[in-house]
C-alpha cells in the first residue's frame, strides 16, 4: 500500500486535468448565474435536452440521447433528474421498453431563459478566445486533425506497448 503523495501515483499529475477543471469552473459559473436569476433545480447539463425538447417536441430517451450525443444511459440518468425537479414528464413509449420525454409547464417557461443563457455563454465564449494568442476552438481543431491521421485509441496503444518504469523521469503522457 502506498502513501498519500507517493510519487508512484500516476494520477497525481495530468496533463488533461486542467482542461476539466477549466470545463468544470465554467459550469459553475453557468450554475451561478442560473441561480442568480433564480432558477432553482435547473443543472447546465439539462439545457440542450430542454431546449431541444421545446424545438423538437417529445422524444424517447433514445432519440433524445441521440440529439444530445450522450449515451443512452447518461441521458436516462439525467432524465431522472430533470423529472425529479419538475422539468420533464416521462410516459411509456411504443412498447414497454421505451420511455418518451416530455417537457412540463415549468420546463417549457425555463427554456427562453435557457436559450438566452446558451447565446450569452457563446458570445462570452467569442470574447474570451479573442483575448488569448492561440484561441481553444482552433487547439481543438488542430487536435482533430492530428487524431485522423492517428487515433487517440492507436496512441495509447502505442503507449501502453512502451510503460514507463516507476521514477522515469520523460514527460507525462497525455
Amino acid at each position: 500500500m502506498t502513501s498519500p503523495g507517493d510519487p508512484a501515483d500516476p494520477t497525481l499529475e495530468s496533463a488533461i486535468r486542467p482542461l476539466k477543471d477549466l470545463l468544470s469552473e465554467m459550469d459553475a459559473d453557468i450554475g451561478r448565474l442560473y441561480t442568480e436569476h433564480g432558477v432553482a433545480g435547473v443543472r447546465p447539463r439539462f439545457s440542450m435536452a430542454l431546449i431541444r425538447l421545446r424545438h423538437r417536441g417529445p422524444m424517447t430517451v433514445k432519440e433524445l440521447a441521440e440529439q444530445i450525443d450522450v449515451t443512452h444511459s447518461a441521458m436516462s440518468q439525467t432524465v431522472t433528474a430533470m423529472r425529479r425537479e419538475g422539468l420533464v414528464d416521462t410516459s411509456t413509449g411504443s412498447d414497454a421498453r421505451t420511455r418518451t420525454v416530455s417537457l412540463t409547464e415549468r420546463g417549457r417557461a425555463l427554456v427562453p431563459f435557457l436559450e438566452d443563457e446558451w447565446r450569452a455563454t457563446e458570445r462570452a465564449w467569442v470574447e474570451l478566445e479573442a483575448e488569448i494568442p492561440y484561441p481553444l476552438t482552433r487547439v481543438v481543431d488542430d487536435i482533430v486533425a492530428a487524431l485522423r491521421q492517428r487515433s487517440f485509441l492507436e496512441r495509447l496503444r502505442q503507449q501502453l506497448d512502451h510503460p514507463s518504469a516507476p521514477g522515469d523521469d520523460r514527460e507525462p503522457r497525455a
